[in-house]
């Protein structure tokens, strides 16, 4: 995947702000919000976002966008998950 044509194309939908993120196998967000819509496409690995009380699991070329004050949730996989996030 190329990372910087995946952030050019979410500057281009309007997310001002892009970075990459990794997180540790297992590891566990609880019910939050953000003040801003996000947009998350997973570079490797796997991430299950809860959001209105359903869960799905997002894997490598995947994308998920939460809405500004969205309550989520999300667990990371069994190998961690290393993701592009954008904000607006």
């Amino acid at each position: 995947m190329d990372e910087k044509a995946l952030a050019s194309q979410l500057v281009k939908e309007g997310f001002s702000r892009t970075y990459v993120w990794q997180d540790e196998p297992g590891a566990q967000y609880p019910e939050h919000i953000h003040r801003t819509e996000t947009a998350h496409i997973i570079l490797n690995g796997e991430m299950t976002l809860t959001m209105e009380g359903k869960s799905r699991t997002y894997r490598a070329g995947e994308r998920c966008d939460v809405p500004a004050g969205e309550v989520h949730a999300a667990e990371m996989g069994p190998r961690g998950c290393r993701y592009l996030i954008g904000e607006k």
